[in-house]
C-alpha cells in the first residue's frame, strides 16, 4: 500500500472549523475565504475516504470519523509546531527561574515542564509554585526571572497569554435548596477569584459566609468535593466530581480571568520568549481539548 500524506494545512483548517463551529469563522481566524476552507475539507475527506462533517443549512457537526480525526489532528499539529520550534530556537541555552501560579493547569504542569526540558535540553529551569501575589512580589525582589500568573483587576503590566472562564462549582451531592446562607470555600485574600465571587454575590444580594479557606486551589477543590460549600474556580480546575452552577441555579456569570506573563521585558529574552511560546501553544491544545464538545457528535 502506497503511503498517503495528510496535508497539514487541511488538518489545521479542520481543527479550526471544529473549534470555532463554522467555515466562515475558521476562515477569519486563518485568513482564508469560506470557499478556500471548503476546498481544504473536501480534499481532506477525499484522502481519508470518509466525511468528517455533517452539514445542513443551519448546523455543522462532526461525524464519528471526524471526532476521531480531531484527536489525531491536534497531536499532529502540536508535533509539527514543536518540531519547528525546536529547530528555530535550538540556540536557547542557560538557566531560568520560573514562577507559576498553582492554579495554572495543575494536572498538566509537571507534564508541560518535562516536555519543555525535552525540547530545550540546554535550558535549566528552576520552578517555584505559589499564589499569584507571592510570585509577583518575588519577581519584584529579583528572586524570579519570569512569572505566569493571573492578573488582578486594574493591573496593567504583563502580557496576557490566555483568558479562562471563572465558574461556580460545588459537589454533586451539595444541597442548594435548603441553604439559606451560602457556605463558601475560598482562597485567602488578596485573590481575584475571591473578590469577584464576593462582589457578584453582594450585588444580588445573597447572604454568604466563608466556611473554608485554603492557600491552594487544590485544597479548595478538595473541600468542594467533600461537600463543604460553593466556590468560584478557574474552568481548568473543574473536575468530573463537581457540579457546574449557572444562572439557572441563581448564580451570576463571572468575568474571565487573565493568565499573564510578568517579567518578559527583562533580561534573558531568548529563554523567556521560548518558554512563553511553548506555554501558549500547549495551553491552546489543552483549551481545544476542553472545547471539543462544542460540536454535536452524530453518526456518519
Amino acid at each position: 500500500m502506497r503511503a498517503i500524506d495528510l496535508d497539514l494545512e487541511g488538518l489545521r483548517a479542520f481543527v479550526t472549523i471544529a473549534e470555532t463551529g463554522g467555515f466562515t469563522a475558521a476562515g477569519q481566524v486563518l485568513g482564508r475565504s469560506q470557499s478556500a476552507m471548503s476546498i481544504k475539507i473536501r480534499k481532506l475527506e477525499e484522502v481519508l475516504g470518509r466525511p468528517v462533517f455533517t452539514r445542513t443549512s443551519r448546523s455543522l457537526a462532526l461525524t464519528r470519523d471526524g471526532e476521531l480525526l480531531l484527536t489525531y489532528a491536534r497531536r499532529l499539529l502540536a508535533l509539527n509546531n514543536e518540531t519547528v520550534q525546536r529547530f528555530s530556537e535550538s540556540e536557547a541555552t542557560g538557566s531560568l527561574r520560573l514562577g507559576v501560579a498553582e492554579y495554572v493547569v495543575p494536572d498538566h504542569l509537571p507534564e508541560l515542564l518535562a516536555r519543555f526540558r525535552e525540547i530545550y535540553p540546554a535550558v535549566d529551569v528552576e520552578v517555584r509554585v505559589a499564589g499569584s501575589a507571592a510570585l509577583v512580589a518575588a519577581l519584584d525582589k529579583g528572586e524570579i526571572d519570569l512569572v505566569i500568573a493571573k492578573r488582578d483587576d486594574g493591573e496593567t503590566r504583563g502580557e496576557v497569554i490566555r483568558r479562562e472562564p471563572l465558574v461556580w462549582a460545588c459537589s454533586r451531592s451539595f444541597d442548594l435548596a435548603h441553604t439559606d446562607i451560602l457556605p463558601l470555600c475560598m482562597l485567602p485574600p488578596p485573590c481575584i477569584f475571591r473578590s469577584r465571587a464576593v462582589e457578584a454575590l453582594n450585588a444580588e444580594p445573597r447572604p454568604w459566609r466563608v466556611v473554608y479557606t485554603s492557600d491552594s486551589v487544590n485544597g479548595v477543590v478538595a473541600a468542594l468535593r467533600a461537600g463543604l460549600g460553593v466556590s468560584a474556580i478557574a474552568e481548568s480546575s473543574f473536575t468530573p466530581e463537581l457540579r457546574l452552577l449557572t444562572t439557572e441555579d441563581g448564580f451570576p456569570d463571572l468575568p474571565d480571568v487573565e493568565l499573564t506573563v510578568f517579567g518578559a521585558g527583562r533580561s534573558k529574552t531568548t529563554l523567556k520568549q521560548a518558554l512563553i511560546r511553548f506555554f501558549q501553544e500547549r495551553l491552546e491544545v489543552l483549551d481545544a481539548g476542553r472545547r471539543s464538545g462544542r460540536l454535536r457528535l452524530v453518526a456518519p
